[in-house]
């Protein structure tokens, strides 16, 4: 479900401290019913359980596809325009308790790469030609009292190009990529509890 911009900045994240320079693009929220405040580790460990872009419906495997194809062939996401070269990484203004804490796994086949990870956010970032982006993902108790995860995309558009990439490719993250997301993410919660149901149901079983 999408939030608006105030669910993100009113909430005292650590990201706020050193991300002012980058605009918020887009908030959006994912149910996990019956999560707990310490549930955090949890939730990302059943997202990179569930997959990444290999495993989300075809529309949306398709418009990635077709992403990097037209990147490929226009240089958009060449090593001159990523990270370290284009921009600095997010990570270079960290201060030094968040540097200390960890990254989070890294997956090749995941072009958002890990900045840090704590016990209720974590961040990873991409740049290309386009933009240099943030997905800020959140651990929060919702208007119902179970926990959930929330979602802020914060960009920094690479000049008039980007700005107007980023506009032009707004429809398909709200009525395509944000909504398999949603299906995909919060089903990996789902799944993840009822394992964790079974599991326990097993052991008191098997005594």
């Amino acid at each position: 479900m999408r939030l608006p911009k105030t669910a993100y900045t009113s909430h005292p994240w650590r990201i706020h401290e050193f991300t002012s320079d980058f605009a918020i693009e887009d908030v959006w929220s994912f149910r996990t019913p019956g999560a707990g405040p310490d549930d955090f580790p949890a939730m990302l460990a059943a997202m990179r359980a569930a997959g990444g872009l290999a495993q989300q419906p075809w529309p949306a495997r398709f418009l990635f596809a077709l992403r990097w194809k037209i990147g490929a062939l226009l240089g958009w996401d060449r090593p001159s325009a990523g990270i370290g070269a284009r921009v600095t990484s997010l990570r270079d203004r960290l201060p030094g308790d968040i540097r200390d804490a960890p990254r989070g796994p890294d997956n090749k086949a995941m072009p958002l790469k890990a900045v840090y990870e704590l016990d209720t956010e974590s961040v990873r970032e991409l740049a290309n030609t386009t933009a240099h982006t943030l997905m800020h993902l959140g651990w929060v108790q919702g208007a119902n009292g179970d926990y959930e995860l929330r979602m802020a995309v914060l960009v920094k558009p690479n000049g008039l190009f980007g700005r107007l990439y980023m506009a032009a490719i707004a429809p398909f993250r709200y009525l395509i990529v944000y909504p398999a997301l949603t299906r995909r993410w919060e089903r990996a919660w789902l799944v993840r509890d009822h394992d964790h149901v079974e599991a326990e149901h097993d052991e008191g079983t098997s005594l």
